[in-house]
């Protein structure tokens, strides 16, 4: 799977990611770290990579339309450290891997997975 971790990720999760078999980039590897969310989306849509962020913006499908990319995947825990975030990951993926499909939207909390496919 291509994945690309937002800033806000801490870049271990793309490390924890790549030792899984996936080509994870992070926004600091490729020195977007700043750059706007429209752009983002867009080299995100363009490398056909599945967004991993914290940020609730990237939920709005109106602006951010996840068919318009591999997919989006939207973390909301309620710490957001980088071990509860990477501890997450590490409880879940093995479920994204084989249910996400191409332009879905996920929504993962700690207690729970919602799904939005168009």
């Amino acid at each position: 799977m291509r994945l690309k971790t937002d800033e806000n990720i801490h870049p271990e999760v793309a490390v924890a990611l790549r030792r899984r078999g996936h080509d994870a980039l992070t926004v600091w590897d490729q020195g977007m770290r700043g750059a706007p969310d429209d752009d983002l989306f867009a080299i995100c849509a363009n490398e056909s990579r599945v967004l991993l962020t914290l940020d609730l913006d990237f939920a709005d499908i109106r602006h951010y339309p996840p068919r318009q990319c591999a997919g989006i995947i939207v973390f909301r825990l309620a710490k957001q450290s980088r071990s509860q975030l990477l501890a997450r990951v590490e409880s879940v993926f093995w479920f994204v891997e084989t249910r996400l499909e191409p332009g879905d939207l996920w929504i993962i909390s700690d207690a729970s997975i919602r799904v939005r496919r168009d």
